[in-house]
């Protein structure tokens, strides 16, 4: 049994929908743990006027009845409290207003090729839809995908390493659940108090000169048992799920799992994490080199995944482009915009990792109830005596 989550709107439209399918019926729901979510979408130094805005929340419309899932497909949606200030630019039906069209594409966004695949005269038929706004409506659904994975002892969270040039300190110790508290009350969501200031201060800097400012974050699993995905087929393999899953994000650009980008430097002695057994604990390991992946498949180690983002591309001073009316030299389109959305993104990661890792269990364990899929986890950790 597969898991879907589709989402659908447009940045300033009436607003988005998420719709989450298969799901299994009597999984509990808090609608307070939905909106923080959603509320966390929208923390960290760096962001714009629209935040100021927008108070997200999400409205259940089906496949819930009294706090509980029922099985079939939900429907979730995220009114837009901007669109009042855009009805007749985004109208769905036809207005008597002399609407102007957009015709100047950013550099690093959808807006020009968006234009030429869809025969659109109108960059706002492109750049609507494009919107990073458009992951309000996945956080919405990766909450879902969250209390599931909850049910099934599963925890996942994500914290801001780098903005610009400015890294954390390598830790001594790896990351625990129990490290994250509070990391939402940081500016920057980041673990490292001296690395936070630096960031701050950065962000300050570059935005002063008009600039954009990226960075990575990292989203972890806790509780993942082993065997999730597959060797049997490059289509099951979790490494390439999830990286897809995490480049979908807007201005995300690349995916490295554990060590990523530092093994091809290291020896394979040090590359790779031995396997150890004892009565105690099973088999273990000392090391998590590979992030929790090893041939596709989830090891019980924490999967850990670092994720690096550009700089968005609409900036206070745009740069070049070219008004595609005329073809004359223009600079690019100028909208509301973001300094740094590393700390937001790094809770639509959380969204993302969430919605493959519960459509991993839902392949492998199946069931109609949650106390189904509950007993089918146990019988699996049973059998394969794992220790967690």
């Amino acid at each position: 049994m597969a898991l879907n989550l589709i989402t659908a709107g447009e940045s300033h439209g009436p607003g988005l929908t998420t719709i989450v399918e298969g799901l299994p019926a009597g999984l509990e729901l808090d609608q307070e743990l939905v909106d923080r979510d959603m509320a966390r979408r929208q923390l960290g130094h760096g962001r714009g006027g629209r935040m100021k805005i927008e108070k997200d929340h999400a409205n259940v419309t089906a496949g819930v009845r009294h706090g509980r899932t029922l099985g079939g497909p939900i429907a979730l949606q995220v009114p837009n409290r901007d669109y009042a200030n855009w009805e007749e630019r985004m109208n769905p039906w036809p207005v008597e207003a002399e609407i102007p069209e957009v015709h100047l594409p950013r550099p690093g966004h959808a807006d020009l090729v968006g234009v030429q695949k869809y025969r659109f005269s109108d960059v706002r038929n492109v750049l609507e839809r494009a919107s990073a706004r458009e992951t309000a409506a996945r956080v919405a659904g990766g909450a879902l995908c969250k209390a599931f994975l909850a049910a099934v002892g599963v925890q996942i969270r994500s914290h801001v390493v780098q903005i610009g040039d400015v890294h954390v300190a390598p830790r001594a110790t790896p990351v625990t659940v129990q490290d994250f508290e509070g990391v939402d009350e940081d500016k920057v969501r980041c673990l490292d108090p001296e690395a936070s200031r630096a960031m701050v201060s950065h962000i300050n800097v570059q935005r002063k000169a008009n600039e954009s400012i990226g960075g990575v974050f990292e989203v972890v699993a806790f509780g993942l048992v082993p065997g999730l995905g597959s060797h049997v087929s490059w289509e099951e393999r979790l490494d390439g799920r999830i990286g897809g899953a995490l480049c979908s994000i807007q201005a995300a650009k690349g995916v490295a799992f554990g060590d990523g980008f530092d093994l091809p430097g290291a020896p394979g002695s040090q590359s790779h994490d031995e396997i150890f057994w004892s009565e105690e604990r099973g088999y273990f390991r000392e090391t998590n080199h590979a992030g929790g992946l090893e041939g596709g498949m989830t090891t019980g180690l924490p999967l850990v995944a670092r994720v690096a983002m550009k700089p968005i591309p609409t900036l206070t001073k745009p740069l070049r482009s070219v008004d595609i009316a005329s073809h004359e030299p223009a600079q690019a389109l100028r909208e509301r915009t973001d300094s740094c959305v590393v700390p937001a993104a790094g809770v639509v990661g959380e969204a993302m990792l969430a919605y493959v890792m519960a459509d991993a269990y839902r392949r492998k364990f199946g069931g109609d109830h949650i106390d189904d899929v509950r007993d089918a986890v146990d019988r699996y950790v049973e059998r394969i005596a794992w220790r967690g």
